[in-house]
């Protein structure tokens, strides 16, 4: 069975091709557009997996949509809303200014320069008159009520609107292609749910979901068994832990959909004891394997913490409160099913920290997280659901799924851009020697990666001894980040070089997962160690990517190290290249000391050093 499985429009759409529960194709349209988070019809996308596999319009069996129609999701918005109202009512939190002022007494002294902010107590400071409204709208008794229904209010006219919009949108561009006759829709939490059990090879696993918004949901627990996903809870909207950090991320100055790994790097500079009590105060957890935000989506009061509070305290309570209550969840239902193995989807778990954090939990024998885990790999879960032929798949091997560019292709970008291109003989051991020597390289080859880490195929690469790589290279591409550029390990080192793998080594390989670092690794790649000790690697086998693996072999030899520092091969807000002429392109304006395309190596005529 042939299935075209589309991501949802809003925001980040995708593509994908798959026979009988296999995914043959599977890129997002932004790669393409070179839009980042391109929302609407994946035109591009499309006409890109069907040219891949041979396959016509025509040929398609099946096009799988992870929501319901307009009137469907309108239904699910107004009864979540409506039991959320209730819950309101009845739940009385404690009132926050004695907590507030408590929190306000622990705040720390603190005298080491974090970069990226301008002091190490940094606040966002808003004005007399703008940080009053925060205290009235975020925390005062009455005005925070009226302040927080009229949010949810604004916030369910523009979720129907924006369904009513893309489902015109959707019908016109399958019409387009003949195939809206074939069109299958689902609730949205099964998408995640089939991503992430039918990915993970595990006979027996609990499937946990947990995003911002989807059908009314904002999480699920599923047992996966013997190839079959069965329903046990659906996670309330707008009882959210995506929309809960969604708030934070936007108080910070970040932007929701894109920056809420920043978040994630800058709690680590922070003390979670400061505030999480007053974040947890609103939070009703009287119903085991489900929880209750209060106000959830009232984004004054992550507004006025941010005012009021170091952003580093603020940021550390809000993924604290993250981890405790995604463990909780998880937890309780481990005990419910007597589950060994977690397999994880749905926005929230790109939080990497929380990933450890389950995957530390006691009884955890071993946890999948779906690479593509947010709304853009929807469709290849849904895809993957109603073309599964049945029985346990075999686990996911990679995720080499986007475009490929053949040797002449290649070199036609360099000659077009005036570039001299080499051909050394031992490629792999010519650019290892180059890496330790400290040239940034930038490796363009074979199948673009889908989903949002860059694994060696579109990655720039450069040697761990350096700490402060991660503020010049970043000031170079543009970016600004408190978490350190992530490594690359060979499977093999994976002991040497992280604590407590055993498990989540197979998650590791698409960089889903922190671990704590060895103090082999501390010393021997420190450009890879977040303040914390912990690192978010990818460990690589020979057999998935020999090309990349022989590189980084090869600098095993003359380093020592078995790692290097990876990060994606983009310019700052740019989705990462795709193409040899976005290779070229990006090389050159992120001048990048050398670009490793297929065969060639280039140097780069106008590099920084």
């Amino acid at each position: 069975m042939i299935v075209l499985g589309l991501s949802p429009l809003d925001k980040d759409s995708h593509a994908s091709l798959v026979v009988d529960g296999r995914a043959l194709f599977a890129a997002g349209e932004e790669r393409f557009s070179r839009v980042k988070q391109q929302a609407g019809f994946p035109a591009r996308a499309i006409e890109a997996a069907l040219e891949f596999a041979g396959v016509r319009a025509a040929d398609v069996d099946a096009v799988a949509y992870p929501f319901l129609d307009a009137a469907g999701e309108r239904a699910a918005i107004e009864r979540a809303f409506a039991q959320d109202a209730a819950f309101e009512d009845a739940f009385e939190p404690p009132p926050l200014e004695p907590l507030l002022a408590q929190a306000l007494a622990r705040v720390p002294e603190r005298r080491e320069p974090i970069h990226g902010l301008s002091e190490p107590n940094f606040r966002m400071r808003k004005g007399a008159a703008k940080e009053q409204f925060y205290r009235l709208a975020g925390t005062g008794p009455r005005a925070s009520r009226f302040a927080a229904r009229r949010i949810a209010k604004d916030w369910a006219a523009r979720a129907i609107a924006d369904h009513e919009h893309w489902q015109r949108e959707l019908e016109a561009g399958l019409e387009r292609l003949g195939l809206r006759g074939k069109l299958k829709r689902s609730e949205h939490h099964l998408s995640h749910a089939a991503n992430a059990y039918y990915a993970s090879g595990f006979e027996r696993a609990l499937v946990v979901t947990l995003d911002g918004y989807g059908t009314g949901l904002a999480g699920s627990v599923s047992l996966g068994e013997g190839g079959r996903l069965e329903r046990l809870h659906g996670q309330r909207f707008p009882h959210s832990l995506g929309s809960f950090y969604e708030m934070v991320t936007s108080s910070l100055g970040f932007k929701p959909d894109r920056h809420a790994g920043k978040i994630v790097g800058l709690a680590a500079y922070g003390d979670p004891r400061v505030l999480s009590d007053v974040l947890l105060s609103r939070v009703d957890r009287s119903q085991p394997g489900e929880f209750a935000i209060y106000q959830n989506l009232n984004v004054h009061l992550s507004r006025r913490l941010a005012a009021e509070f170091p952003v580093v305290d603020v940021a550390a309570a809000y993924q604290h409160v993250l981890e405790r209550l995604a463990c909780g969840y998880v937890s309780e239902w481990m005990k419910r099913t007597g589950a060994r193995h977690v397999v994880l989807s749905g926005g929230v778990t790109a939080n990497v920290k929380m990933n450890q954090r389950i995957h530390e939990l006691e009884g955890v024998e071993g946890l999948f997280v779906y690479p593509n885990m947010g709304d853009g790999g929807c469709g290849t879960g849904l895809a993957m659901h109603l073309s599964w032929p049945g029985r346990v798949g075999a686990t996911l091997e990679h995720v080499y799924l986007g475009p490929g560019f053949d040797e002449a292709q290649m070199k036609a970008a360099i000659d077009e851009a005036g570039l001299r291109a080499e051909r050394p003989a031992d490629f792999a051991a010519f650019v290892a020697r180059k890496l330790h020597e400290g040239v940034v390289v930038a490796r363009f080859d074979g199948r673009m990666e889908y989903g949002p880490r860059a694994l060696g195929n579109r990655s720039i690469l450069y040697h761990g001894r350096e700490p402060k790589v991660n503020q010049w290279l970043n000031q170079r591409l543009g970016r600004t980040e408190f978490m350190p550029f992530a490594p690359v390990t060979l499977w093999e080192a994976a002991s040497k070089c992280y604590e407590r793998v055993r498990g989540a080594a197979h998650a590791a390989e698409f960089m889903t997962v922190t671990f704590d670092c060895t103090d082999f690794m501390k010393r021997t790649c420190p450009a890879a160690v977040h303040v914390d000790g912990t690192a978010r690697p990818q460990l690589i086998r020979r057999e998935v990517n020999p090309g990349y693996y022989d590189i980084l072999k090869e600098h095993e030899k003359l380093s020592g190290s078995p790692s290097l520092i990876n990060t994606s091969f983009n310019m700052h807000e740019e989705p990462i290249v795709c193409s040899p002429r976005d290779a070229v392109r990006a090389f050159l304006d992120g001048r990048i000391d050398a670009l490793a395309m297929g065969p060639f190596y280039v140097t780069n005529p106008n590099a920084a050093r």
